[in-house]
């Protein structure tokens, strides 16, 4: 396999940030020695969170073998996951903010016809379904964990608690249709043909449409971490990423 030298665009915070964790929890399990040092171990990690490069490629990158890859990756993506925060401390700091953004997406994955649970009818494709909450800049506050591609938007919200945490925290929330129902303080536009709503339904409409679009930043800054973007690990692991990744964003962008 052929090796060549290549860059990636983060900060070096992003480095940093995690060559301290791994550090201290290399102290704290009492690990003496390892092939890479915490700080390549991180360039590791970043590289395949970023870049989407599989551990094969990396392993040949950094001299490893393709087990000992894995190992790492997912030591530090299950370090990082344990310190996304809860949603929780996401509705109080949105209660800070005049309102807050609420949209699902679909996270691609490899799966056959046959895996039904996993098939987006919207989407018509496989995938894994996040939430993903915004505030009004379209900045990311929060990210779910990963259901089945077949669960509803407002169905997903419901079982992660998403909108009885964003009434208790008293946050007005903005949603597209498919959260038609939801109830709480989320609000979605008027439901029906364009041409049988009347001239102030449909300026509502306008109005909502323009407000909600900015969640589509948050979501566009979910994927930029190109992972996400064609998933080809275990289902069970998909949630643990996700994390993972808004743990580095959230600390690492302020």
């Amino acid at each position: 396999m052929l090796v060549y030298p290549s860059g990636l665009d983060l900060s070096s915070s992003h480095l940093r940030y995690l060559a301290r964790h791994l550090a201290a929890h290399r102290a704290a399990i009492g690990s003496r020695w390892r092939r890479l040092s915490a700080g390549r171990q991180a360039l590791l990690v970043l590289a395949h969170l970023r870049n989407g490069h599989p551990y094969a490629q990396l392993a040949a990158g950094f001299g490893i073998g393709t087990t000992t890859a894995y190992r790492y990756i997912t030591e530090a993506v299950d370090l990082l996951s344990s310190l996304a925060p809860p949603l929780a401390e996401a509705a109080r700091t949105a209660s800070g903010k005049a309102y807050a953004l609420l949209d699902g997406t679909l996270l691609p994955i490899d799966r056959i016809a046959a895996d039904r649970p996993f098939y987006s009818g919207k989407h018509k494709k496989h995938g894994m379904n996040v939430q993903v909450i915004a505030d009004p800049l379209g900045r990311l506050l929060w990210v779910s964990p990963a259901v089945p591609g077949a669960v509803h938007d407002v169905r997903a919200a419901r079982e992660h608690g998403i909108i009885d945490a964003l009434a208790a925290a008293g946050v007005p929330c903005w949603a597209d249709k498919g959260y038609r129902g939801a109830g709480g303080t989320v609000r979605v536009p008027y439901w029906g043909r364009w041409e049988t709503l009347s001239t102030g339904q449909q300026a509502v409409n306008r109005s909502h449409a323009k407000i909600r679009a900015l969640v589509e930043q948050a979501v566009a800054t979910l994927k930029s971490w190109r992972l996400l973007r064609r998933l080809r690990c275990s289902t069970t692991r998909i949630t643990n990423l996700v994390q993972a990744i808004l743990t580095l964003h959230l600390t690492c962008s302020n």
